[in-house]
């Protein structure tokens, strides 16, 4: 049982205000694995985006793609001067979206969903870190967690490392989150604060997000 501490109650009060807003949000997520695969690839590029950058500015960024259609069909040139100025590593970014979109690329278009397996979504991330340049644990969790799959998967970036820290959830931030080892110890850490409080585990993760922020997003 973890002590209820004074930060923990601020915790769960905060829950319970913006628990309607997070939901809301969650369900705007869940049904975007059954989108079409365009949409779906949109996703991943932001995810690809979002590494070291803000996410804020990589959305406005994926919208300037998406409306020119440029992560589709552009070269990585066109995919750069969407994305520069307001996307970190503009270079090399613009070539791990059209990494991306080869690898998935079938025929003329793109199928994403062949790759994702509803069922086993830790196995698919597993396939997305290892085979999709520029994705790690973090990215592809994200990446989940956005097409509606994130159920049971944390996306351990700066600000919820940070909470969990605070919360005595891991005893420090560790240098890097990108082994495989590493990130599911600290997951299941997770994982198992979130169920000794009773937030879900997705929910924690946009609960932490928006303490830091001060607002929920994606």
């Amino acid at each position: 049982m973890t002590a209820r501490t004074p930060e923990l109650k601020q915790l769960i009060a905060s829950y319970k205000k913006i628990k309607p807003a997070i939901t809301k949000r969650l369900n705007e997520f869940g049904p975007v694995h059954k989108a079409p695969d365009d949409h779906i690839f949109g996703e991943l590029c932001f995810c690809l985006m979002t590494a070291n950058a803000n996410a804020l500015k990589c959305d406005e960024a994926l919208k300037d793609l998406k409306k020119s259609g440029c992560h589709i069909n552009g070269s990585i040139g066109h995919v750069r001067s969407k994305i520069k100025g307001r996307v970190r590593f503009h270079n090399r970014k613009a070539s791990y979206i059209v990494g991306a979109r080869n690898l998935f690329k079938s025929g003329r278009r793109i199928d994403m969903k062949a790759r994702i397996d509803h069922e086993d979504v830790i196995a698919t991330r597993d396939w997305l870190v290892d085979n999709v340049k520029g994705i790690g644990y973090k990215e592809a969790s994200h990446f989940l967690r956005n097409i509606g799959l994130g159920q049971d998967i944390a996306i351990l970036d700066r600000h919820i490392l940070k909470n969990l820290a605070r919360h005595g959830v891991i005893h420090k931030i560790p240098d890097s989150v990108g082994s495989r080892k590493i990130y599911i110890d600290i997951e299941d850490k997770m994982r198992a604060f979130s169920e000794s409080i009773g937030i879900p585990l997705e929910h924690l993760d946009l609960l932490f997000w928006s303490i830091q922020t001060g607002f929920i997003f994606k």
